[in-house]
Order: C-alpha cells, then structure tokens, then sequence
C-alpha cells in the first residue's frame, strides 16, 4: 500500500479550499530576478496592479496590498476603523469567522457575537432585527464572513446591506471575502462595503503571502477617528506612497509580478465566466455527494458555496481516517473538518485553477477512497457528476 510520505507518480491533487493550484503562467511570472522595490520599474508594475485590482473587487475605490496574511487584513480592517470599547454585531457561521472575533476581543472591541450551528450563515433578518433594536446607534460595525471556509456556508451579503439599509444605521460593513474573492461574485461598491478583507492564496490563484484590504470613503472618515494602535497595518502611509507605486516597507515584489498575471488570467476568462465555471463545479460536486447518499454540512440551497463543499460522514466514521486513506492510496488533499467539526466533515475544494477533468479526477478519488475507507455510501457519484458536466 502507498505510503503519504513515500514517492507516488503523477501530480498531486491539491483538493484543499485554498491554498488551491497555482497556474503555470502565475509560477513563470513570479520566476524573474527581483528587481529595486524603491525604482521606476516595480512602480510602473504596482501603480498598475493597483489599478487592476479594483475590478477584482467590483470597486473604483482604493485597495490596500499587505505582505501578510488575511489576518493580518482582518486586525488591519478593525484597528483602522474602531476604537477601544465600540460595540459590533458579528455571527458565528464557522471556524474563521469565530477567530475574526477572537482578535476583535484581543483589541478590546465588545461585541454581540450571534451564536450559530456552523451550517448556515450571517441572518439578514437577525442584522435588521438588532439594528433595528439599537436606537442608540451604539454598533459600529457589521461583520460578516462572505464564504465560511470551514464550513461550505456563502452568507448573502447583498441581502445583509439590503437589511442594514432598511434599519437605517450608519454601521459599517466588514466583509471577509478571502475564499469567496474571484470565485463567488462579489460587489465592494455595489453593496456598499466598508471594508473587504482579501487574501492571495484562493481564488486569485497565487501562493499565500498577500492581503488586501479594499475601503469605502465611509470607512476612511472612520479611519479619522480610530484611536487603536497601528502601525504595520496603518492604512496612511500605504495610501500615500501607493500614489507613487511605491510601499511605506517592502513589499513582496515577486508576488506582484504574479498577482498581475492572475489578474490578466482572471480578465481574459471574464468574471462573469469564472463565476460561472466555479458554480458549475461546485454543481456537479454537491450531485455526486447527493448520490453518494451523503449530507452536505451547509443546511441551505440559497447558502451553498461554489468554492467549496463540506461533505459529512456517516456516524462511527472518521473524517480524517477517510482523508488519510485518499492521500495515501490516490495522492490527493482534501480539506479537514476545524474545530467543532474535526473528524465529522471533509472538505472538497473547487475553486480557483480548476476544469471539468480536475474536478472529475477528484471526485473519483472521493469516490474509490469511500470504498477503500469502508465508508457506507451508494455507489455513481461520479457518474452524476459526469452526466451534469456533460450536458
């Protein structure tokens, strides 16, 4: 039997929701000399990526490019904007938008967190409700996680602006769109977000390494008045040397040369393309779970991401034990269960680099490790993915 550490022919499939395959053209374009962060050539290339960034975010308004990771994006979203004691509204939809709490607690921001059961999202009728309910306007911020990572679950963001709006409250909205941004369709100025937390390593088809803050006029007159502690993370002094392509610290050069050529890649497929190829995966996937006669984590249809799909297992059955089957026999990745959910799911990432036989190798594998695994299933998953692919 193949051993996970031991030599295995073929490529590896990297079936993680992120960090997901890095396209060939992404890799050449980051195999180049580095080059002077302070001269004329790397700000030609970061006045332009900045530029071209905004389309990415649906957005004509500034995008802020950290080296780091989107925690990092996540601490810069709140020390930008806040002061110690505000109060905000968050929900508990997985794993990631639990650890945006915790670092909002460590900065001493006090919160109504909603508790949630790590299968559906953000509640646009909970955000009216309790917006509603604050006559003292004492929440100063909304956050949402766009696409819960952990758990498969997309809240509809749209609909939470729609319900903020009609609550008539001057709260910010922070969104984390880092395993949503150039999968999912995603709308910054359209639905007047105040700041959209991104990261490199997902739909954007780079290694890990850059985060992105995109900002509202709203949240830069906030910004005025934020008295928490800042200084890697201070959104004016990037501001202001971006004017000149330039970084107030050195930025991870190379990494541009890629995120230029992603986004390029990312134009020339046209993002109403891209999203529409993740939704199609992301299709045929949960049809070959549904035949499997397995349950998919995410409780509602109108919530399902096309990023990825958290797939249950059985009772008695261990998530990992299954994982450690398919990366030893079929040399493939598959995301874990985090937390609450360790050892109860697996994740199937479709997002990203991705294409009708990728997907179709990677269900396979689902499919012959299930059986390997001793999992209870029924049998022509693929082949319900495969008839939807076909059409």
């Amino acid at each position: 039997m193949p051993k996970s550490n031991s030599f295995q022919p073929g490529k590896h499939f990297l079936q993680i929701p992120g960090p997901t395959n890095v396209p060939d053209r992404v890799l050449r374009a980051m195999d180049y000399p580095t080059i002077d962060h302070r001269g004329p050539e790397f700000a030609e290339i970061a006045k332009r990526v900045l530029d071209k960034i905004k389309l990415i975010f649906k957005t004509s308004e500034p995008v802020i490019i950290y080296p780091g990771s989107g925690t990092g994006a996540w601490e810069a979203a709140i020390v930008n904007t806040l002061n110690e004691g505000d109060k905000v509204l968050m929900f508990e939809t997985g794993e990631f938008s639990t650890k945006w709490w915790d670092i909002a607690e460590k900065l001493k921001i006090k919160g109504d967190f909603v508790e949630g059961d790590w299968r559906t999202g953000a509640d646009p009728e909970i955000v009216e409700k309790k917006l509603k309910e604050d006559t003292n306007k004492e929440i100063k911020a909304v956050f949402v996680v766009h696409n819960e990572t952990s758990t498969g679950v997309a809240s509809r963001i749209g609909e939470i602006r729609k319900a903020m709006d009609n609550a008539n409250h001057p709260a910010l909205l922070m969104v984390d769109t880092i395993s949503s941004l150039a999968s999912i369709d995603y709308k910054h100025e359209e639905w007047k977000v105040d700041v959209t937390v991104g990261g490199s390593q997902k739909g954007l088809l780079l290694p890990p390494g850059l985060s992105f803050n995109a900002i509202s006029s709203k949240a830069l007159e906030a910004y005025k008045n934020s008295k928490l502690p800042k200084s890697y993370w201070d959104w004016k002094p990037m501001l202001d040397n971006n004017k000149n392509g330039f970084f107030p610290y050195t930025p991870v050069t190379n990494m541009f040369y890629g995120l230029d050529e992603a986004i390029n890649m990312l134009l020339e497929e046209g993002l109403e393309n891209v999203f529409a190829r993740h939704k199609r995966h992301a299709e045929a996937t949960r049809l070959a779970v549904k035949a499997w006669g397995l349950e998919i984590l995410c409780k509602n249809p109108e919530e399902y991401s096309n990023s990825l799909t958290a797939v249950m297992m059985p009772e008695g059955h261990d998530a990992d034990a299954l994982r450690k089957v398919i990366l030893d026999n079929y040399n493939m990745s598959l995301g874990m269960g985090l937390n609450k959910i360790k050892g109860k799911v697996f994740r199937i990432g479709h997002l990203g680099d991705f294409n009708d036989l990728m997907l179709s190798g990677t269900l396979a594998g689902v499919e012959m490790g299930l059986a390997k695994a001793g999992v209870p299933f029924k049998k022509g998953g693929i082949l319900a993915a495969l008839d939807y692919l076909s059409k």
